[in-house]
């Protein structure tokens, strides 16, 4: 990180480097820093991204062009697990000796959030050309500014490389001419001071508090239910700030450089009552980047209960290639069908009298502990019991020895998204 923005800041306010002059910077030193990490490997990346490119501009001019772009991202994201970043001696014998140049870090690990930015440059042009389907915030690009070397430093820019946050083509091709300018110094310092103290945070909690001990080890299925909901509960809020700090880390190294890109962890998890808010702000960017490019072109609020399924289908699929992930989005999609039609009831109900408002919102309230319950199942599903432990984990939960501690639990949650309303109306007073 010091060495990139040392360079990297130097060469761009010494010199007064802006668009072509700062893109070819950022993308000899990402190109080195991409060499440490994936060793000969780099050349996979290269080859898979200039195809790509190629395919987006011969097809971007062709109505089903967003179509081909997806489906060639999509192959190379299955591909790329189920040969394991593939081996050198695939492509012949003279090339095996390359196997021991792999550098310290698995490619095709980081390699999905490269096939979230090819997919982003792929629609941003095709869209340009087309003049349709951009964010009404965002200031559109002209079609000179989707070079091959604007692409490749989009693709392999360091800061954001490894984990994100994930930040559209235009967005960031944008800020190659002027940097960002929403936080001055002495706001990306304190940024800084924060991101120490929540790991100095994280080093109490995982010295004191053992819940992924428990789920590593499968001591899970001697608890008891009660003490289940609270190692699922524990490994909730540590996966929060373990990703929190991944996140702003690179975050930071990315305000730095002059680049802004949104933040994934806005909202503490504690204090998110529904599915909706809960998903805006775990990896916000990445919730951006999928309203973007596959919940608005499946038809956005119109098809809103079938576009949910495959929008978590192919975010399961993209984390990794599990059965236990596929269950898990489709267990939140169960939990999320209620919610949208509740709240579209809601909407059209208007509470005139003091008893219906009451009403309203103990019920939201109630609502809110169904939906806490709900991700504390899938999380449970997804990264404690998996598949295989569906069985005997509901067979513990449905044990009416089970029930006091599901009722405490439930009271527990209700009495927590009440606090939430409270803390919300006094801000807003």
């Amino acid at each position: 990180m010091a060495a990139f923005l040392i360079v990297a800041n130097g060469l761009r306010y010494g010199c007064s480097l802006k668009g072509r002059g700062a893109s070819l910077v950022w993308l000899i030193l990402s190109l080195i820093y991409l060499c440490y990490l994936h060793g000969a490997c780099v050349g996979f990346i290269l080859v898979i991204a200039g195809i790509n490119y190629a395919i987006v501009k011969l097809f971007a001019r062709y109505k089903y062009c967003t179509g081909i772009i997806w489906s060639f991202n999509l192959a190379m994201l299955t591909l790329n697990r189920v040969y394991e970043g593939y081996s050198f001696s695939l492509f012949g014998q003279q090339l095996a000796f390359l196997d021991n140049y792999r550098g310290t870090f698995r490619w095709h690990i980081c390699f999905n959030f490269v096939v979230l930015r090819m997919i982003s440059f792929g629609c941003d042009y095709c869209w340009t050309l087309s003049s349709s389907h951009f964010d009404h915030k965002e200031k559109g690009l002209s079609v000179d500014k989707y070079t091959f070397l604007t692409y490749l430093c989009y693709l392999t820019y360091a800061p954001l490389y490894i984990a994100g946050p994930v930040v559209s083509y235009n967005a960031f091709a944008a800020q190659l001419d002027v940097p960002q300018k929403n936080y001055s110094v002495g706001q990306i310092c304190c940024y800084g001071l924060r991101w120490i103290l929540n790991f100095l945070l994280i080093e109490v909690m995982t010295h004191f508090f053992h819940y992924n001990a428990f789920v590593v080890s499968r001591l899970w299925r001697q608890l008891t239910p009660f003490e289940i909901f609270i190692i699922s509960y524990g490994v909730l809020i540590f996966m929060w700030l373990k990703f929190f700090l991944i996140w702003r880390y690179f975050r930071f190294w990315s305000l730095v450089g002059g680049v802004e890109t949104p933040e994934n962890m806005p909202r503490c998890i504690n204090n998110c009552p529904d599915l909706e808010s809960f998903w805006k702000s775990w990896h916000a960017s990445f919730n951006k980047w999928l309203v973007r490019y596959v919940y608005i072109p499946l038809g956005g609020s119109r098809r809103k209960l079938l576009s949910i399924w495959v929008v978590f289908t192919f975010v399961a699929a993209w984390h990794d290639l599990e059965w236990k992930l596929i269950s898990w989005a489709w267990l939140t999609c169960l939990c999320f069908v209620p919610e949208i039609v509740i709240k579209s009831f809601s909407n059209n109900f208007q509470a005139k009298s003091t008893l219906g408002r009451f009403i309203h919102r103990e019920l939201c309230a109630i609502a809110g502990a169904v939906t806490v319950s709900s991700l504390m199942v899938a999380n449970l599903v997804g990264y404690v019991v998996g598949p295989s432990g569906i069985k005997v984990l509901m067979a513990r939960m449905l044990h009416k020895d089970a029930l006091p501690a599901l009722g405490t639990i439930f009271t527990t949650f209700y009495v927590g998204v009440k606090l939430i309303f409270h803390i919300r109306d006094a801000r807003k007073t």
